[in-house]
């Protein structure tokens, strides 16, 4: 017994002096839960919506303050005129637009009834409906104290219109998260695995030391995973089409594009992973546990950033999949073109860059 309990404890001094092993016990449970805690919810806070007010008069200016004083909205900007809904959307500025019809007050007062057009982005459907359901509360609030006294009510009708997926099909939101999720996963996996099992046999070193210098190396052992994960991507993108009939408004060369330029953002950031692991299996780890949930929770793929603490939503813009999410639901729902999309293409282009020489940096550290 005594030869037991000994051995118990020579296994506890291993633990707690594996600062790795110490790390998964304790660490990645407390991060998780508040990952989980903050990230995940249902609800929208902060959320930026446009304005078309063709009445401006008392009543529409009364409704729009009291949506822009609470919590849920924030009034980006004050829009002219109806061609300029379909712009902001385009441009991503806006998650919904709130139509006034003209003479809003009159109507109210003269026929006791008055429209107001509640026009949502329902490339996430989720979020457009709970945009909807808050306005509308918002309105009948704000109803209720203005049929106080009174013996005929007043009534503002509120109509709800969803752009891009009228049909509200969880299939548009999903397939380009997922398509993002696999590409992601996929491509920096095999490449971390990939130099690290280089490195376990040794083979790696034999690679940095001869005459192919390690910029040479680390892009020519990436450019079969490029061509390997374009077939993936490729095959994808034909399944969202024809199994589940996603649409693909804007042009298929850019999101070919777009799409081998996320892959090499990717497949560097494998790279990058690759130089701080020893082994496959800590690759392995670090490319699921660390990419995964970063990428499902912190990229706006089910939840929304702007319902997220501020160091959340700072930390979400170093996810490249954030800025590919949003570069894909731009071509193939909302069918826009490069002006639309060319920030997030050299942020995802600059992330590319910045991983490769980073990672190019550390092998020389490790040459030297």
């Amino acid at each position: 017994m005594k030869r037991f309990i000994g051995f118990v404890k020579k296994e506890f001094y291993h633990i707690f002096r594996d600062r790795r092993s110490l790390f998964i016990l304790f660490g990645m449970p407390i991060a998780q839960i508040l990952l989980f805690g903050f990230a995940i919810t249902n609800e929208i806070n902060n959320v930026d919506i446009a304005v078309l007010d063709h009445s401006k008069d008392a009543t529409t200016k009364e409704i729009i303050n009291k949506i822009s004083a609470s919590k849920y909205f924030s009034i980006k900007q004050m829009i002219t005129h109806e061609a300029d809904i379909t712009s902001v959307f385009e441009k991503g500025q806006v998650k919904a637009v709130l139509n006034f019809e003209n003479d809003f007050s009159k109507n109210l007062i003269n026929d006791h009834k008055a429209t107001i057009q509640i026009v949502t982005d329902a490339t996430d459907p989720n979020t457009a409906n709970t945009i909807s359901n808050y306005v509308n509360a918002i309105l009948q609030q704000y109803q209720l104290e203005l049929n106080k006294g009174t013996t005929t009510p007043y009534q503002i009708v509120s109509q709800t219109r969803m752009v891009y997926n009228p049909e509200l099909k969880s299939v548009y939101m999903f397939v380009p998260g997922v398509m993002t999720i696999i590409l992601m996963l996929v491509s920096a996996m095999m490449t971390s695995i990939s130099i690290t099992k280089e490195k376990e046999l040794g083979t790696m070193e034999i690679l940095l030391v001869s005459p192919i210098n390690p910029f040479q190396v680390i892009i020519g052992k990436v450019v079969p995973y490029i061509f390997l994960s374009v077939i993936n991507a490729i095959v994808i993108v034909l399944l969202s089409i024809f199994i589940f009939h996603m649409p693909v408004q804007g042009s298929l060369f850019l999101l070919g594009l777009e799409s081998v330029l996320f892959i090499v953002s990717a497949l560097a950031l494998g790279i990058l992973i690759s130089t701080i692991s020893k082994t496959q299996q800590t690759a392995m780890m670090i490319s699921l546990m660390g990419l995964m949930l970063p990428v499902i929770l912190l990229s706006g793929f089910i939840f929304p950033i702007s319902s997220m603490p501020v160091p959340l939503q700072i930390i979400s813009n170093i996810i490249p999949a954030k800025w590919f999410i949003i570069i894909i639901k731009g071509i193939m729902l909302k069918g826009v073109g490069i002006q639309y999309i060319w920030k997030e293409t050299l942020i995802l282009l600059g992330m590319t860059v910045f991983f490769i020489a980073l990672s190019v940096k550390k092998y020389k550290i490790r040459l030297e």
